[in-house]
């Protein structure tokens, strides 16, 4: 009988990792839940719709902005230059908000489209190392905008644009934030293009063997060009909703969005190396790391300790998922 017993226990535990190595992002989602349950024991009251919400809200850059990281490193590269994007399109849309919404948001808009295009002219044209392409980048843009904050006279201090205001921190039904309705409708988009279009089957098929692709004739030069053209887009996208979250805008806006916009893809199981995961982890990665965030604040732990933590338990969480992914083999 006992050992009836402990053969059903083997079997069980063999189906579960099996289920695991299936849909390695059911550990991701049970990281984020027991990070929830960890909140709601450590402050009593706190999770709530209210709660929810706010994350949500405060995770839609992220999330934004992760999504275009991602499309990059499926092709083995890397967009450094975003955080500075962010930065760029929420400082033009605050300080054009005087000639007009419209006219704001479109320069905003604007930037993230140029510099995603310059990027993808160095890293597919002229082949320029995209860490180093996009560094470079992000350097000069992060240069130009301040050139452009002291030269640049508005009619008074940068002024978050109605509309950007309304999208980044408005609610539907007084509950639902209207980034997470644009953050779901991108990650639609992103998902579904990745598995049902033939752009993202070549996205996955240049991360994974550029030599083969174009022995076989296909554009890698042409889908990496817009893939970062996307990316600077959608960083563009996701400096809109964080002006707009917190009404207001400065030099260093996005600075830190660099770094977790790449943990996230790497916690998601998207490979450094291309070819390699998708855009579902990384969506989870985003809530994993925004609700992170909000438990060292509410623990009110130190700056020092708090970067310690963040650092080990990215790096913990990556290694686990990459782990569990990489048993499918």
């Amino acid at each position: 009988m006992s050992a009836r017993a402990t053969g059903m226990r083997s079997g069980r535990w063999t189906v579960l990792q099996g289920q695991l190595r299936d849909r390695p992002s059911l550990v991701l989602v049970g990281v984020l839940l027991l990070l929830v349950l960890v909140i709601g024991v450590t402050r009593p009251g706190t999770v709530g719709p209210t709660w929810v919400a706010n994350t949500i809200l405060f995770a839609a850059p992220l999330g934004i902005v992760a999504a275009g990281q991602t499309l990059v490193m499926l092709t083995a590269g890397i967009d450094l230059s975003v955080a500075a994007v962010m930065t760029a399109a929420a400082y033009v849309a605050a300080s054009q908000s005087y000639f007009g919404s419209i006219r704001a948001v479109i320069l905003a808009l604007a930037v993230g489209l140029v510099v995603g295009l310059l990027n993808g002219i160095g890293v597919a044209i002229f082949r320029v190392q995209p860490l180093i392409m996009t560094l470079g980048m992000g350097l000069v843009v992060s240069g130009v905008l301040l050139v452009y904050s002291l030269k640049v006279s508005p009619e008074g201090p940068p002024n978050v644009p109605d509309i950007v205001r309304t999208l980044g921190s408005g609610k539907v039904l007084g509950f639902v934030p209207n980034s997470a309705l644009l953050w779901g409708a991108i990650a639609t988009i992103v998902i579904v293009g990745l598995r049902q279009t033939g752009y993202g089957r070549l996205i996955y098929a240049i991360g994974d063997n550029p030599v083969a692709c174009r022995l076989a004739g296909v554009r890698g030069w042409l889908v990496q060009l817009v893939t970062y053209v996307i990316c600077g887009f959608l960083a563009a996208v996701a400096g809109l909703v964080l002006t707009g979250a917190i009404n207001g805008a400065d030099l260093s806006l996005g600075d830190v969005y660099l770094l977790p916009s790449v943990a996230a893809v790497v916690i998601g199981g998207t490979s450094i190396y291309g070819g390699n995961g998708g855009y579902a982890g990384t969506l989870v990665g985003a809530l994993i790391l925004t609700v992170l965030s909000s438990l060292f604040t509410l623990l009110d732990a130190p700056d020092p300790l708090k970067q310690i933590l963040y650092g080990a338990i990215v790096v913990l969480l990556a290694a686990v998922y990459v782990r569990t992914a990489g048993d499918t083999g």
